[in-house]
């Protein structure tokens, strides 16, 4: 376990931020959290990095107490916050070497490791220029390039393609993603559903302080979905189809739309395979089959009540 949260418990003042959280991440993850604003997602961030204190409940990390091992274990975790954090007076180069230090990094491989750093993020030839010479899609791979430079095990993204265009922000779920793949734990967060869609393994959803629902994309859509709703196009249309099709097991409601049959049915009656072969046996081809299934934007709004922007 790369991570492990017990019983976590953070107050400011009279106010519950974080309320007995537990939770784990897998070496090798990349675990997004989704919450509304105030959820507590910035205050369990804040108390894995040890910029809170925590009033009780304990944090591992590589195996080891956060506590008492806080300054071994922040020079194997990278932070990218949603505020640009980058020195206006450093160029791009300097910037990555100034931080690369800070993580302990000297001489040769701090040289290397910066270099290595702005290559990976693209933007290596634009080293000597200065931040108010970047757009902004560079100056937030900029920023990565500083959290990312030391080759941190575990990396906390809060918010990191905040106000960019599309195109930058695909740009950078893409090296997010690479740097996944070269071994890198990640922690996300995001206000953007599709992103969390996109390039999480596992995603958490948090509101007011405690972790409500916690899974892969498929185990959340499922907390969410009582329905299934099936559209499917067969060669020709009957209402003597439709008469056998509300027979069928779990189907709730069977009626005609333009050239598809509209189907709602349990979730849990597995009966699609059902429903074909009915058609088919009726003598006509089935044309085109649709599964209207939920997303996690679908799943946060049925367990939260509430939207991210809320």
């Amino acid at each position: 376990m790369l991570l492990e949260i017990k019983n976590l418990v953070k107050r400011y003042g009279d106010f519950l931020a974080v309320d007995n959280v537990n939770l784990s991440i897998e070496e090798g993850e990349i675990l997004g959290l989704l919450g509304p604003n105030g959820a507590g997602k910035t205050t369990i961030i804040d108390c894995i990095i040890g910029l809170n204190k925590i009033d009780s409940g304990s944090i591992r990390i590589f195996g080891m107490d956060f506590l008492k091992n806080e300054m071994a274990i922040k020079k194997s975790i990278g932070i990218v916050t949603q505020t640009i954090s980058v020195y206006d007076d450093l160029n791009v180069y300097d910037n990555v070497m100034y931080f690369g230090g800070m993580y302990g990094l000297r001489g040769k491989k701090l040289k290397e490791y910066a270099r290595e750093a702005l290559n990976f993020v693209g933007i290596w030839d634009n080293a000597r220029k200065f931040p108010k010479q970047l757009s902004g899609g560079m100056l937030r791979r900029l920023n990565i390039a500083c959290g990312i430079v030391h080759k941190p095990k575990l990396i906390i993204m809060d918010e990191p393609t905040a106000g960019i265009d599309p195109k930058s922000r695909s740009n950078l779920l893409e090296s997010i993603k690479e740097l996944n793949k070269n071994g890198a734990t990640i922690i996300y967060t995001s206000h953007y559903m599709e992103e969390i869609e996109r390039i999480c393994s596992s995603i958490a959803i948090i509101n007011e302080g405690r972790i409500i629902a916690k899974g892969d994309k498929e185990e959340l859509k499922s907390l969410a979905a009582k329905e299934e709703k099936i559209k499917i196009k067969p060669s020709a249309l009957n209402y003597t189809i439709v008469d056998e099709i509300k027979k069928i097991y779990g189907v709730k409601e069977c009626s005609i739309n333009a050239d598809y049959i509209d189907i709602v049915s349990d979730k849990n009656s597995k009966n699609i395979a059902k429903i074909i072969d009915m058609i088919v046996g009726s003598g006509l081809e089935v044309l085109d089959v649709i599964i209207d299934r939920p997303s996690i934007e679908t799943v946060f709004l049925a367990l939260t009540g509430r939207n991210l922007d809320n």
